[in-house]
């Protein structure tokens, strides 16, 4: 298996350790573990390791399947990863939407041949016959990622079920990759909820504040439940024992209150950034969740540049829109999901360098 660097980690590891905002955070500012009970008693395995019978219920219950067709991963990553070595093989063929956080294709680029499906700038559209294009005798999987990263596109009921259709024609599966599903306001309902050839896969990381935990799940059909458990067994065998005790008390007890509290939270953050980025005359496409995909100022060659300048010069980590592919050199994306405070330091350092 020959996998293509990770661009975006590859930059954070130079950059994000010495800096003293990280505005390239891709979730919701980070909960104290203080607000959980924190002992989990032993720490042995989690039994069944897919996840405990009442944990996979309770994630279930908002996928429209059983326990029985939930895996509870180690974070959303690993749920993901699952999905791809468990339903592709050489051979094969995956249509993937693009811009996207980059395991998404690059996992799959490293088993089969992949066609790569961009969105259209400026609103970050998704052509429904584009991907009905992409999609050939051997395709196996789609994969969108609803809301999208690094955009923040919410793509309607009517498109995901569009690409579902398409993908259920094809004899093939759709993955929905859904970390911020729920922090959209009015929230779609889940890919898995469209029928037996749709899988979701999602975590606490990024609405809830919680990506330390490194809690995450698959939902799906059966035979892809037992698919992906046959390759859990090599990988991280079970979620961690803390992680699901966390989890949890968030999911069958406090999800409501802190899902408002996260997008009260986004609710200001957003209002915040995208004054700051109309000031500097930055077109601001109105995302869902706490990432925005913004134009690089005309001053510099690229994203690259941009965001190392301004790293070096205010010590303010943004990402450049190439760790997302090199047709987006020309976008950087920002988060706004960390604390408010921070927030406006960053984006007063970054006035200073622009």
């Amino acid at each position: 298996m020959d996998v293509a660097p990770f661009e975006l980690e590859r930059w954070f590891a130079e950059y994000e350790h010495d800096a003293d905002v990280m505005l390239a955070e891709s979730g919701v500012r980070s909960l104290p573990a203080s607000d959980f009970d924190t002992d989990p008693g032993e720490l042995g395995y989690v039994i069944p390791t897919k996840g405990a019978p009442d944990v996979r219920a309770a994630i279930a219950d908002e996928h429209d399947r059983t326990a029985d067709e939930v895996v509870c991963t180690v974070g959303t990553q690993e749920a993901n990863f699952l999905v791809f070595q468990s339903l592709l093989s050489p051979g094969d063929h995956a249509v993937v939407v693009t811009p996207t956080y980059q395991s998404l294709h690059a996992i799959p680029e490293s088993i089969c041949d992949v066609t790569r499906v961009p969105l259209d700038p400026p609103e970050w559209t998704l052509d429904v016959d584009a991907v009905a294009e992409a999609i050939r005798p051997e395709t196996e999987l789609v994969v969108l990622n609803n809301p999208n990263n690094p955009t923040g596109r919410q793509h309607d009921e009517e498109t995901v079920r569009a690409v579902y259709d398409l993908a259920v024609d094809a004899d093939a599966y759709l993955l929905g990759d859904e970390v911020y599903r729920l922090l959209a306001e009015d929230p779609l309902p889940p890919v898995t909820s469209l029928g037996d050839r749709a899988i979701s896969t999602s975590g606490l990381s990024k609405t809830y504040g919680l990506a330390g935990l490194r809690f995450g799940w698959l939902a799906g059909p059966s035979e892809v439940v037992e698919a992906t458990e046959r390759w859990k067994d090599y990988t991280t065998i079970s979620p961690t024992k803390f992680g699901q005790h966390v989890a949890r008390q968030v999911l069958t007890g406090r999800e409501a209150e802190l899902r408002e509290d996260a997008l009260a939270h986004v609710r200001a953050n957003h209002e915040i950034t995208a004054e700051w980025a109309r000031e500097h005359g930055i077109d601001w496409p109105d995302p869902v969740g706490c990432n925005a995909f913004l134009e690089v100022p005309a001053s510099f060659e690229n994203s690259a540049t941009f965001c190392r300048t301004v790293v070096e010069e205010s010590s303010v980590v943004l990402a450049p829109g190439r760790c997302f592919g090199d047709a987006y050199d020309d976008y950087f994306r920002i988060g706004f999901g960390l604390p408010t405070a921070e927030l406006r330091e960053g984006l007063d350092r970054v006035s200073t360098v622009l």
